[in-house]
């Protein structure tokens, strides 16, 4: 596998410090509101590359941070009236439920910051008796100066980024590109005793200190969106180089924006998209298909009619799944092509059919594409690839249950790597209003009140269901 390393700025061959171990690291969000889409994006990006490191045979720890307490967390409960620790506990349980909402998993580690004062505290001593931070008051601040490779990632000059910079009211520090590693107290805000005084720790600090604790010096991947470059994960740089003067991480991985309207989506624009809204309208595959639609370092354009172009792409490929379903029917464990192995690209060699022979062919594709820097564009390009073929089979009367129950097997594989399990069915139970009023649908067209029966034809769709008439009864599809 080769995966793009923004710090050497170009694809490099993959392979894990720990030869069967993966470890990862994202950076997760500030719980102050709801998180929005753009939130959602690196989310998305670090659980499928999580399942295709895993179907690969790796074991995975992948550590995503919740950022709760900052600035932002404290303005909003002085403005609310209530404790930072309540707003932030509030809005950490929404990120979690809302992005369980995704079925793709959870991370293996979700940190709070304020669970790991000492190893902050820790960190930051280590800095301060090195001569890489100094203490201002009771602020404490990392000095750019003392590490000669500051601006490696961002690729800038430290004599270019210091035209222009400004101290902020408040800060006492030798330079202005210096920053906060840990905050004095101020009246009303949360405090943890330290060497320096009550206070509270900088926001880049946590992230060193979390992921070291978890993952150790020199992990695999530390990924993030494009805009924590610069300062965020430079200052990570600084801070964890500086304490142990070995390479802090060993690839760099950054997903690209999200656009709405061709305007960079952002909170002090005011032109947000909750993740919530989203998926109260629209179901989890159909946000995962348009997050997988472009590659990750992309930036990515984004509307109601992309996601419901997306939504008509995994339709059609859940009506192939349970296509495949029906005409497998009763057939036994699937063949050899299906049991050769659990990871995509791994089809029997010369399966007997030409439908066979195809999901060979696109498994292959398929594998090769998440190996070039999880292309997940091109991966789910041979998904949709396969769908069409299979339906084509099936439409030609080619498929025997074994056969058709080998080529689902095909299919699965793949989606289950990007995250889009749920198109394949297995646990997508119709709600008991939905089935009652199917029920009585066919009793009204038994007695051939059609009027009524398409009034609840209409109400199962309101609840994102489509009932469809089949010799001997009715199948109930979920469509949304």
């Amino acid at each position: 596998m080769r995966l793009y390393d923004s710090m050497s700025q170009e694809k490099r061959k993959f392979v894990p410090r720990d030869p069967d171990h993966v470890t990862m690291y994202f950076c997760g969000p500030t719980v102050y509101n709801l998180v929005h889409i753009g939130n959602a994006r690196p989310f998305v990006v670090s659980m499928v590359a999580k399942r295709y490191f895993e179907s690969l045979g790796y074991r995975v720890t992948l550590v995503e941070n919740i950022t709760d307490i900052d600035d932002r967390i404290i303005l909003k409960a002085i403005d609310q009236g209530r404790a930072a620790g309540e707003v932030a506990a509030e809005f950490a349980q929404a990120y979690r439920d809302d992005t369980d909402r995704l079925g793709l998993g959870r991370p293996d580690v979700e940190p709070l910051a304020t669970e790991h004062i000492p190893e902050i505290i820790g960190l930051i001593t280590e800095l301060v008796e090195r001569g890489h931070a100094y203490q201002s008051g009771s602020d404490v601040y990392f000095d750019v100066d003392s590490f000669a490779e500051y601006g490696k990632l961002s690729k800038q000059q430290v004599a270019e980024m210091r035209h222009g910079a400004r101290v902020a009211v408040g800060e006492d520090k030798d330079d202005p590109l210096d920053f906060a590693l840990w905050k004095g107290a101020k009246p009303g805000e949360p405090a943890w005793n330290s060497p320096w005084g009550p206070g509270r720790p900088g926001w880049h600090i946590e992230c060193s200190a979390m992921s070291m604790k978890y993952l150790g010096q020199g992990f695999d991947i530390h990924g993030g969106g494009r805009d924590l470059i610069f300062p965020h994960h430079e200052n990570e740089i600084a801070q964890a180089e500086g304490a142990l003067d070995s390479p802090f991480v060993r690839f760099w991985m950054h997903n690209g924006m999200l656009n709405l309207s061709q305007e960079k989506m952002s909170k002090s624009l005011g032109n947000i998209l909750t993740l919530r809204e989203v998926l109260d309208r629209h179901r989890p595959e159909a946000l995962i298909a348009v997050f997988l639609g472009s590659h990750y370092r992309s930036p990515m354009e984004f509307s109601e009619e992309v996601l419901q172009e997306a939504e008509q792409q995994v339709d059609r490929l859940r009506n192939v799944f349970m296509e495949l379903a029906d005409r497998a029917g009763g057939a036994g464990a699937p063949g050899p092509a299906a049991q050769s192995s659990s990871a995509p690209g791994s089809a029997a060699a010369g399966p007997a059919t030409p439908i066979l022979q195809k999901a060979a062919t696109r498994q292959e594709a398929f594998a090769d594409a998440m190996a070039d820097d999880l292309n997940t564009a091109a991966a789910l390009a041979e998904v949709f690839g396969l769908a069409r073929e299979a339906n084509a089979a099936v439409a030609a009367g080619e498929l025997d249950a074994d056969t058709a129950a080998q080529v689902r097997a095909e299919m699965l594989k793949m989606v289950r790597v990007l995250g889009l399990d749920a198109v394949a069915g297995g646990d997508d139970c119709v709600p008991d209003d939905v089935a009652a009023m199917a029920e009585e649908r066919q009793e009204c067209r038994a007695r051939r009140d059609f009027a009524r029966a398409d009034e609840l034809r209409a109400a199962i769709a309101e609840c994102g269901y489509e009932v469809r008439d089949i010799p001997g009864g009715c199948k109930i599809v979920r469509i949304r």
